[in-house]
C-alpha cells in the first residue's frame, strides 16, 4: 500500500513597498538630483569664468611682453622724432584727452597712439638695418578688420646713407629719418597717427581682444605725468626722453565670447565705444594720492569702476553684466634702460 506524504507550506512573508515609501524615495532622489545639478552648474560657471580670465590673461601677457621688448630697445636720441602724447602740447603725438573722439554717441578713435624707433626686427622686403619703426594703436576705423583691436607696426628700415632715395611712393622702403623730419610727415609714415592702413601691410593685430590703450610717464623726479619732460625743472621738449624713467601702460581686455555678447551683432560696437568714452585718460582720471596727486593704478581703478558700478556710470546699466564682468584691466611699468 502506497503512502502519501503532504508538504506543509509556510505562509508567505514577502512585503512590497507601500505607496508612501515610493513617494518618499522619489522625493529624495529628486532632491539629490537638484543638488547635484546645482553643483554641476556652479562648477561649470566657475570653469567658464576661469577660462575667460585665462584667455584675457594670456592676451595681456603677449601684448605687454612685446611692449617690454620694444620699449627696452627704444632709440633715445635728441636728433630723432617720437610720436608721443605730450599733455596739452602735441609733440607731435596724440595729445592728452579724447581729442579725436566726439564723445556721446558719435565718439570714435578714443585711444592713445605711440610710435618710435627701436632696435628690434621689423617686416621688410629687403635687407633692413637693425632699427625698426614701432607703433601701437587701437584701430578706430569701423570698416577695418582690426576695428577696436590693438595693432602693432614693426617696419624694418633701410640702412642710412643710401643713394637716390625716393620717399614719394608710399610703399618705398625708407631709412630712419632725423629731425626736423617727423615720423608722421607727409610721404613718410602718416598712418602711425591715424587709422590709415599701412601700404605695405606691416600692421598686425597683436591684441585682438584689447579695446582700450592708455599710457603715461614716470619722470626721474618721481612725478607721474602725461608730458614726457619735466616742466617743474623748466624743460620744454622731449630731449631724447632724458627726463623719463619709465612708461606706464594700461589696457582693457575682453575675451571673444564676451565681446560678441556685448556687441550683439552691432558692427559699430557702440557698447565698446561707450566703454572707451567712460574709461578716463590719464589727465581726466581723478588722482587718489595725497592732495589728489596722480599715482600708479588710478586709471585701472577708474576703469574697473566703469564696468562694476552702473549707478555711477548708468550708460553701462543696460549692458550684459556677464560680458562686463569678463573685462580685465592690466597695468605695467616699462623701464627705459639706456642703450
Amino acid at each position: 500500500m502506497k503512502k502519501r506524504f503532504s508538504v506543509a507550506t509556510a505562509p508567505c512573508t514577502c512585503q512590497a513597498f507601500s505607496l508612501i515609501e515610493i513617494l518618499v524615495s522619489v522625493v529624495v532622489l529628486v532632491l539629490l538630483l537638484l543638488i547635484v545639478s546645482q553643483l554641476v552648474n556652479q562648477a561649470t560657471a566657475v570653469t567658464r569664468t576661469g577660462s575667460k580670465h585665462i584667455d584675457t590673461d594670456t592676451q595681456a601677457r603677449v601684448v605687454l611682453d612685446r611692449m617690454a621688448i620694444d620699449f627696452a630697445q627704444m632709440l633715445k636720441r635728441t636728433d630723432v622724432d617720437y610720436y608721443f602724447k605730450g599733455g596739452d602740447i602735441k609733440y607731435p603725438g596724440h595729445s592728452g584727452g579724447h581729442k579725436k573722439g566726439g564723445g556721446g554717441k558719435g565718439q570714435t578713435d578714443l585711444n592713445d597712439y605711440i610710435a618710435f624707433y627701436s632696435q628690434v626686427p621689423g617686416y621688410s622686403t629687403g635687407s633692413p638695418s637693425p632699427i625698426s619703426l614701432v607703433a601701437y594703436r587701437v584701430n578706430g576705423l569701423s570698416s577695418s578688420a582690426a576695428y577696436n583691436k590693438l595693432e602693432r607696426l614693426g617696419k624694418g628700415l633701410l640702412w642710412n646713407g643710401i643713394s637716390n632715395l625716393n620717399v614719394n611712393p608710399p610703399t618705398t622702403l625708407k631709412p630712419m629719418f632725423f629731425l626736423p623730419i617727423h615720423i608722421t610727415d607727409t610721404k613718410i609714415w602718416p598712418f602711425v597717427g591715424d587709422n590709415s592702413a599701412d601700404p605695405n601691410g606691416d600692421y598686425e593685430a597683436i591684441g585682438p581682444q584689447v579695446f582700450r590703450f592708455e599710457y603715461y610717464y614716470l619722470l626721474k623726479s618721481g612725478k607721474l605725468t602725461d608730458t614726457p619732460w619735466d616742466t617743474d625743472a623748466g624743460h620744454t621738449s622731449i630731449n631724447g626722453l632724458t627726463d623719463v624713467e619709465a612708461i606706464a601702460v594700461t589696457i582693457a581686455v575682453i575675451d571673444s565670447q564676451s565681446r560678441s555678447l556685448l556687441s550683439n551683432g552691432d558692427p559699430t560696437e557702440q557698447n565698446l565705444l561707450d566703454l572707451q568714452d567712460q574709461m578716463n585718460d590719464f589727465r581726466t582720471a581723478p588722482g587718489r594720492g595725497a592732495g589728489a596727486a596722480k599715482k600708479f593704478g588710478d586709471i585701472a581703478y577708474q576703469w574697473n569702476q566703469v564696468i562694476t558700478d552702473p549707478v555711477t556710470y548708468p550708460i553701462t546699466a543696460a549692458m550684459p553684466r556677464a560680458a562686463l564682468s569678463a573685462i580685465r584691466i592690466y597695468s605695467r611699468y616699462f623701464d627705459l634702460r639706456k642703450l
